[in-house]
Protein backbone atom coordinates (compact mmCIF):
# COMPACT_ATOMS: atom_id res chain seq x y z
CA UNK A 1 0.00 0.00 0.00
CA UNK A 2 1.54 3.35 -1.19
CA UNK A 3 2.01 6.23 1.53
CA UNK A 4 -0.96 8.34 1.82
CA UNK A 5 -0.75 11.54 0.60
CA UNK A 6 -2.80 15.24 1.47
CA UNK A 7 -4.69 16.26 -1.63
CA UNK A 8 -3.12 18.09 -4.22
CA UNK A 9 -4.83 21.56 -4.81
CA UNK A 10 -2.85 23.17 -7.15
CA UNK A 11 -0.13 23.24 -9.21
CA UNK A 12 2.29 26.10 -10.64
CA UNK A 13 4.57 26.27 -13.79
CA UNK A 14 6.95 27.58 -11.07
CA UNK A 15 8.48 26.63 -7.12
CA UNK A 16 6.15 27.74 -4.76
CA UNK A 17 7.53 30.26 -1.71
CA UNK A 18 5.00 32.37 -0.26
CA UNK A 19 1.38 31.98 0.25
CA UNK A 20 -1.28 34.02 1.68
CA UNK A 21 -5.25 33.70 2.14
CA UNK A 22 -8.01 36.86 1.58
CA UNK A 23 -11.02 35.67 3.95
CA UNK A 24 -14.09 38.44 2.46
CA UNK A 25 -13.76 36.83 -1.53
CA UNK A 26 -12.32 33.25 -0.59
CA UNK A 27 -9.17 34.05 -2.85
CA UNK A 28 -5.57 31.82 -2.23
CA UNK A 29 -1.98 34.01 -2.96
CA UNK A 30 0.58 31.75 -4.15
CA UNK A 31 4.26 33.43 -5.61
CA UNK A 32 7.91 32.02 -6.01
CA UNK A 33 9.54 31.61 -9.47
CA UNK A 34 12.92 30.76 -10.58
CA UNK A 35 14.71 33.84 -9.79
CA UNK A 36 16.85 35.76 -12.59
CA UNK A 37 18.75 33.03 -14.08
CA UNK A 38 17.59 32.14 -17.57
CA UNK A 39 16.00 28.97 -16.96
CA UNK A 40 12.82 29.54 -18.71
CA UNK A 41 10.88 29.47 -15.41
CA UNK A 42 8.72 32.08 -14.93
CA UNK A 43 8.42 34.11 -11.87
CA UNK A 44 4.57 35.21 -10.81
CA UNK A 45 1.97 35.76 -7.94
CA UNK A 46 -1.32 33.40 -8.63
CA UNK A 47 -4.95 34.37 -7.44
CA UNK A 48 -6.76 31.60 -6.68
CA UNK A 49 -10.39 31.29 -6.09
CA UNK A 50 -11.31 28.50 -3.80
CA UNK A 51 -14.86 27.27 -3.88
CA UNK A 52 -17.11 24.25 -2.52
CA UNK A 53 -17.65 21.85 -5.43
CA UNK A 54 -19.62 18.64 -3.89
CA UNK A 55 -18.49 19.00 -1.09
CA UNK A 56 -14.76 19.07 -1.35
CA UNK A 57 -12.98 21.85 -1.62
CA UNK A 58 -10.95 23.06 -5.09
CA UNK A 59 -8.79 26.15 -6.38
CA UNK A 60 -8.97 27.21 -10.06
CA UNK A 61 -6.51 30.48 -11.38
CA UNK A 62 -8.03 33.23 -11.63
CA UNK A 63 -5.83 35.75 -12.64
CA UNK A 64 -1.68 35.43 -12.74
CA UNK A 65 0.96 38.77 -12.20
CA UNK A 66 4.05 38.27 -14.03
CA UNK A 67 6.70 39.32 -11.40
CA UNK A 68 9.07 39.34 -14.84
CA UNK A 69 12.97 38.74 -12.89
CA UNK A 70 12.42 38.61 -9.45
CA UNK A 71 10.57 35.75 -7.65
CA UNK A 72 8.74 36.56 -4.61
CA UNK A 73 10.26 34.66 -1.60
CA UNK A 74 7.39 35.90 0.92
CA UNK A 75 4.07 37.81 1.09
CA UNK A 76 1.89 39.90 3.60
CA UNK A 77 -1.48 40.35 3.05
CA UNK A 78 -3.45 43.81 4.36
CA UNK A 79 -6.63 44.17 2.88
CA UNK A 80 -6.63 44.59 -1.02
CA UNK A 81 -2.87 45.64 -0.40
CA UNK A 82 -0.09 42.64 -0.87
CA UNK A 83 3.47 43.21 0.05
CA UNK A 84 5.59 40.91 -2.22
CA UNK A 85 9.38 40.39 -0.65
CA UNK A 86 11.57 40.09 -3.78
CA UNK A 87 15.37 39.85 -3.00
CA UNK A 88 16.66 43.33 -1.44
CA UNK A 89 13.00 44.77 -3.04
CA UNK A 90 9.45 45.34 -1.69
CA UNK A 91 6.21 44.93 -4.15
CA UNK A 92 3.40 46.73 -3.02
CA UNK A 93 0.32 45.28 -5.36
CA UNK A 94 -3.54 46.37 -5.19
CA UNK A 95 -5.97 44.29 -6.09
CA UNK A 96 -9.92 44.50 -7.02
CA UNK A 97 -11.87 41.04 -7.31
CA UNK A 98 -14.47 42.10 -9.81
CA UNK A 99 -17.96 40.25 -8.54
CA UNK A 100 -19.49 39.88 -12.55
CA UNK A 101 -16.23 39.23 -14.62
CA UNK A 102 -14.48 37.99 -11.65
CA UNK A 103 -11.26 39.30 -12.93
CA UNK A 104 -8.47 41.06 -10.95
CA UNK A 105 -6.55 43.59 -11.58
CA UNK A 106 -2.73 44.29 -10.06
CA UNK A 107 -0.75 47.90 -10.16
CA UNK A 108 1.80 49.88 -8.13
CA UNK A 109 0.91 51.72 -4.49
CA UNK A 110 1.58 55.51 -5.14
CA UNK A 111 3.61 55.73 -2.23
CA UNK A 112 5.65 53.54 0.10
CA UNK A 113 7.98 55.59 2.58
CA UNK A 114 10.12 54.48 5.06
CA UNK A 115 9.58 56.05 8.72
CA UNK A 116 12.34 53.54 10.92
CA UNK A 117 15.44 51.25 10.05
CA UNK A 118 17.58 50.38 12.66
CA UNK A 119 20.21 47.41 13.21
CA UNK A 120 18.73 44.44 14.66
CA UNK A 121 21.01 41.28 14.81
CA UNK A 122 24.35 40.17 13.76
CA UNK A 123 23.73 38.54 10.65
CA UNK A 124 21.05 37.78 8.71
CA UNK A 125 17.49 37.97 10.18
CA UNK A 126 15.40 34.05 9.96
CA UNK A 127 11.79 36.04 10.86
CA UNK A 128 9.72 38.37 12.58
CA UNK A 129 6.46 39.15 13.50
CA UNK A 130 4.59 42.71 14.14
CA UNK A 131 1.83 42.70 17.28
CA UNK A 132 -0.98 45.24 17.17
CA UNK A 133 0.76 46.78 19.80
CA UNK A 134 3.17 48.08 17.62
CA UNK A 135 5.53 45.68 19.33
CA UNK A 136 8.14 44.11 17.10
CA UNK A 137 9.31 40.39 17.77
CA UNK A 138 12.72 39.69 15.47
CA UNK A 139 14.65 36.35 15.57
CA UNK A 140 17.93 35.83 13.59
CA UNK A 141 21.03 33.46 12.96
CA UNK A 142 22.87 35.08 15.67
CA UNK A 143 20.63 32.71 18.29
CA UNK A 144 18.91 35.70 19.76
CA UNK A 145 15.23 36.87 19.89
CA UNK A 146 14.53 40.34 20.20
CA UNK A 147 11.57 41.90 21.32
CA UNK A 148 11.78 46.05 20.30
CA UNK A 149 8.98 48.94 20.36
CA UNK A 150 10.69 51.10 17.15
CA UNK A 151 13.86 50.96 17.61
CA UNK A 152 14.51 50.60 21.30
CA UNK A 153 14.86 46.97 22.57
CA UNK A 154 12.14 46.00 24.97
CA UNK A 155 13.52 42.52 26.17
CA UNK A 156 15.17 39.04 24.51
CA UNK A 157 13.01 36.14 24.96
CA UNK A 158 14.87 32.94 26.78
CA UNK A 159 13.01 30.08 25.77
CA UNK A 160 15.26 27.41 27.78
CA UNK A 161 14.23 29.14 30.89
CA UNK A 162 11.82 26.29 33.10
CA UNK A 163 11.79 24.53 29.35
CA UNK A 164 13.79 21.18 28.29
CA UNK A 165 17.24 20.15 29.75
CA UNK A 166 19.77 18.72 27.31
CA UNK A 167 23.10 18.82 26.44
CA UNK A 168 25.39 22.12 24.78
CA UNK A 169 23.53 22.08 21.22
CA UNK A 170 23.18 25.79 20.08
CA UNK A 171 19.46 26.32 19.16
CA UNK A 172 18.45 29.43 16.92
CA UNK A 173 15.11 30.87 16.75
CA UNK A 174 13.66 29.74 12.99
CA UNK A 175 10.37 31.15 13.43
CA UNK A 176 8.11 33.76 15.22
CA UNK A 177 4.39 34.64 14.75
CA UNK A 178 1.46 36.64 17.06
CA UNK A 179 -1.78 34.67 17.71
CA UNK A 180 -4.80 35.78 19.67
CA UNK A 181 -6.03 33.41 22.78
CA UNK A 182 -9.45 32.04 22.23
CA UNK A 183 -12.33 33.34 23.77
CA UNK A 184 -10.31 36.12 25.84
CA UNK A 185 -10.23 39.05 23.00
CA UNK A 186 -7.59 41.19 24.76
CA UNK A 187 -5.35 38.02 25.17
CA UNK A 188 -2.59 37.74 22.77
CA UNK A 189 0.37 34.83 22.55
CA UNK A 190 3.73 34.27 20.71
CA UNK A 191 4.61 31.64 19.33
CA UNK A 192 8.25 30.48 18.42
CA UNK A 193 10.28 27.49 16.83
CA UNK A 194 13.66 26.80 18.17
CA UNK A 195 16.15 24.18 15.91
CA UNK A 196 19.13 22.77 16.66
CA UNK A 197 21.88 25.91 14.98
CA UNK A 198 23.92 23.52 12.88
CA UNK A 199 22.81 20.13 11.21
CA UNK A 200 24.31 17.03 12.89
CA UNK A 201 23.85 13.36 12.35
CA UNK A 202 21.98 12.58 15.11
CA UNK A 203 19.73 15.73 15.05
CA UNK A 204 18.24 16.79 18.11
CA UNK A 205 14.48 17.37 18.63
CA UNK A 206 13.28 20.82 17.31
CA UNK A 207 10.75 23.11 20.05
CA UNK A 208 7.96 24.92 20.13
CA UNK A 209 7.21 27.56 22.54
CA UNK A 210 4.03 29.69 23.53
CA UNK A 211 4.87 33.48 25.02
CA UNK A 212 2.18 35.25 27.34
CA UNK A 213 2.16 38.55 24.52
CA UNK A 214 2.75 40.86 27.09
CA UNK A 215 5.25 40.27 29.65
CA UNK A 216 7.39 37.56 26.57
CA UNK A 217 7.76 35.17 29.73
CA UNK A 218 7.52 31.51 28.58
CA UNK A 219 4.37 29.69 29.18
CA UNK A 220 4.97 26.45 27.73
CA UNK A 221 7.55 24.54 25.12
CA UNK A 222 7.29 21.16 23.71
CA UNK A 223 9.09 19.26 21.61
CA UNK A 224 7.96 19.47 18.14
CA UNK A 225 9.83 16.13 16.26
CA UNK A 226 13.46 15.54 14.89
CA UNK A 227 12.41 16.74 11.41
CA UNK A 228 13.66 20.31 11.10
CA UNK A 229 11.08 22.98 10.98
CA UNK A 230 11.02 25.63 8.18
CA UNK A 231 7.88 27.87 8.06
CA UNK A 232 4.79 28.52 11.18
CA UNK A 233 1.27 29.54 10.79
CA UNK A 234 -1.57 30.43 13.44
CA UNK A 235 -5.13 30.06 12.66
CA UNK A 236 -6.96 33.46 12.96
CA UNK A 237 -8.19 32.39 16.20
CA UNK A 238 -5.26 31.45 17.49
CA UNK A 239 -6.42 27.76 18.06
CA UNK A 240 -4.59 26.08 15.96
CA UNK A 241 -0.76 26.34 15.23
CA UNK A 242 0.88 25.04 11.53
CA UNK A 243 4.36 23.71 10.50
CA UNK A 244 6.26 22.71 8.06
CA UNK A 245 9.61 20.81 7.83
CA UNK A 246 12.83 20.96 5.29
CA UNK A 247 11.80 17.29 4.67
CA UNK A 248 8.10 18.27 3.14
CA UNK A 249 6.12 16.82 6.39
CA UNK A 250 3.26 19.15 7.43
CA UNK A 251 1.76 18.99 11.36
CA UNK A 252 -1.04 20.69 12.83
CA UNK A 253 -0.92 21.80 16.68
CA UNK A 254 -3.61 23.08 19.40
CA UNK A 255 -2.11 25.68 20.23
CA UNK A 256 -3.32 25.81 24.08
CA UNK A 257 -1.37 22.96 25.16
CA UNK A 258 1.06 22.59 21.96
CA UNK A 259 -0.17 18.60 21.21
CA UNK A 260 0.04 17.68 17.80
CA UNK A 261 -3.61 16.80 16.10
CA UNK A 262 -2.36 16.23 12.82
CA UNK A 263 1.01 15.02 10.80
CA UNK A 264 1.37 14.16 7.25
CA UNK A 265 4.97 12.59 6.63
CA UNK A 266 6.82 14.09 3.45
CA UNK A 267 3.45 15.54 1.98
CA UNK A 268 6.12 17.39 -0.66
CA UNK A 269 9.12 15.31 -0.78
CA UNK A 270 11.08 18.50 -0.32
CA UNK A 271 11.17 21.70 2.40
CA UNK A 272 7.78 23.37 2.79
CA UNK A 273 8.19 26.87 2.45
CA UNK A 274 5.02 28.31 3.44
CA UNK A 275 1.80 26.98 5.23
CA UNK A 276 -1.41 29.53 5.92
CA UNK A 277 -4.80 28.34 7.68
CA UNK A 278 -8.14 29.20 5.92
CA UNK A 279 -9.51 32.08 7.92
CA UNK A 280 -12.63 31.58 10.01
CA UNK A 281 -14.50 34.69 9.37
CA UNK A 282 -15.47 35.82 5.85
CA UNK A 283 -16.30 33.27 3.29
CA UNK A 284 -13.89 30.79 5.65
CA UNK A 285 -17.14 28.41 7.36
CA UNK A 286 -18.86 28.70 3.81
CA UNK A 287 -15.49 26.81 2.52
CA UNK A 288 -14.41 24.89 5.45
CA UNK A 289 -17.54 22.67 5.52
CA UNK A 290 -18.00 20.02 7.72
CA UNK A 291 -14.12 20.01 8.85
CA UNK A 292 -12.47 22.17 12.14
CA UNK A 293 -9.85 23.57 10.27
CA UNK A 294 -7.70 23.58 6.66
CA UNK A 295 -4.27 24.32 6.20
CA UNK A 296 -2.59 24.89 3.27
CA UNK A 297 1.83 24.25 1.93
CA UNK A 298 3.20 25.16 -0.61
CA UNK A 299 6.51 23.63 -1.33
CA UNK A 300 9.73 24.34 -4.43
CA UNK A 301 7.98 21.08 -5.43
CA UNK A 302 5.11 23.79 -7.35
CA UNK A 303 2.49 22.12 -5.44
CA UNK A 304 0.00 23.18 -3.00
CA UNK A 305 -1.44 20.91 -0.91
CA UNK A 306 -4.60 20.69 1.46
CA UNK A 307 -4.59 19.64 4.72
CA UNK A 308 -8.22 19.48 6.68
CA UNK A 309 -8.71 17.94 10.31
CA UNK A 310 -11.81 16.57 10.63
CA UNK A 311 -14.47 18.08 13.49
CA UNK A 312 -13.62 17.07 17.16
CA UNK A 313 -17.08 15.54 18.45
CA UNK A 314 -17.50 15.63 22.00
CA UNK A 315 -19.62 13.23 23.99
CA UNK A 316 -22.37 14.87 25.84
CA UNK A 317 -21.94 14.53 29.67
CA UNK A 318 -25.11 12.47 30.11
CA UNK A 319 -24.28 10.12 27.99
CA UNK A 320 -21.28 9.19 29.65
CA UNK A 321 -22.79 9.12 32.90
CA UNK A 322 -25.22 6.85 31.54
CA UNK A 323 -22.28 4.67 30.12
CA UNK A 324 -20.82 4.08 33.24
CA UNK A 325 -24.30 3.23 34.98
CA UNK A 326 -24.29 0.58 32.44
CA UNK A 327 -20.68 -0.77 33.05
CA UNK A 328 -21.83 -0.83 36.52
CA UNK A 329 -24.99 -2.62 36.11
CA UNK A 330 -23.58 -5.33 33.20
CA UNK A 331 -20.41 -5.80 35.95
CA UNK A 332 -22.48 -6.33 39.11
CA UNK A 333 -24.82 -9.16 37.13
CA UNK A 334 -21.22 -11.04 35.51
CA UNK A 335 -20.28 -11.07 38.86
CA UNK A 336 -23.88 -12.75 40.02
CA UNK A 337 -23.96 -15.15 37.25
CA UNK A 338 -20.35 -16.40 38.53
CA UNK A 339 -20.65 -16.22 41.95
CA UNK A 340 -24.54 -16.65 42.55
CA UNK A 341 -23.32 -15.97 46.53
CA UNK A 342 -21.70 -12.65 45.88
CA UNK A 343 -25.31 -10.44 46.76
Amino acid sequence: MGRRRAPELYRAPFPLYALQVDPSAGLLIAAGGGGAAKTGIKNGVHFLQLEQINGRLSASLLHSHDTETRATMNLALAGNILAAGQDAHCQLLCFQIHQQKSKNKAGKVPTLEKVLEFKAHEGEIEDLALGPDGKLVTVGWDLKASVWQKDQLVTQLHWQENGPTFSNTPYRYQACRFGQVPDQPAGLRLFTVQIPHKRLRQPPPCYLTAWDGSTFLPLRTKSCGHEVISCLSVSESGTFLGLGTVTGSVAIYIAFSLQRLYYMKEAHGIVVTDVAFLPEKGRGPELLGSQETALFSVAVDSRCQLHLLPSRRSVPIWLLLLLCVGLIVMTILLLQRAFPAFL
